[in-house]
């Protein structure tokens, strides 16, 4: 049985890579989508944006599509940065510098990661939709070197780790991310 070809609606080769090991086993090869088609997310939650951008990537290139879209929501910030995680600041330190500039002091330090996925068939109606959230909270200095943006100050109580201290085989289980693609895998095999 030949693999059906699932296009990534990202650029980012990390993130491709990071897809690619949820996915290992399966019979889908995934691809990055055309460097040339943006996608605006103009949606208003993470879902929202996931479905947005799988179906007008489906629709544009013919094919299965597949996209999340993630953030880190702080109680103590009303939900902020939320679905702007991404766009909170110019670099991973300086989104940092930023939260924990803003969240100060403050003793309410709960937060969480939350990642929806959305895979469109190629007519760019959703496929299958799932929804993961890490919860934890917001440590008032950096501590770590792994993984990427608000890793370093994501605290994780039940491991006493942050993100960025963890093993990567640890997050990639316990991740929002992970915890949206355990719930999906079941689905996946359905689609023909």
């Amino acid at each position: 049985m030949s693999s059906k070809l699932l296009v990534v609606a990202t650029g980012n080769p990390g993130k491709l890579q990071e897809m690619q090991a949820y996915l290992t086993g399966l019979d889908w090869e995934l691809q990055l989508k055309p460097d040339d088609l943006e996608i605006e997310e103009s949606g208003t939650t993470f879902a929202e944006n996931a479905c947005l951008k799988a179906s007008q990537i489906a629709q544009a290139t013919g094919n299965y599509a597949i996209s999340d879209d993630s953030g880190l929501e702080v109680a103590a910030l009303n939900g902020a940065p939320g679905i702007y995680s991404a766009r909170y600041g110019f670099n991973d330190s300086d989104r940092i510098s930023r939260l924990l500039r803003e969240l100060g002091d403050t003793a309410n330090r709960q937060a969480q990661f939350v990642c929806a996925i959305a895979i469109s068939y190629p007519n760019g109606e959703i496929a299958l939709q799932a929804l993961g959230i890490c919860t934890g909270e917001i440590l008032y200095q950096p501590r770590g070197t792994g993984g990427f943006g608000y890793d370093p100050i994501f605290y994780v109580p039940a491991y006493q780790k942050t993100f960025a201290e963890m093993p990567k085989e640890v997050k990639h289980q316990i991740s929002h991310r992970g915890q949206a693609f355990q719930a999906l895998l079941p689905q996946l095999h359905k689609l023909k």
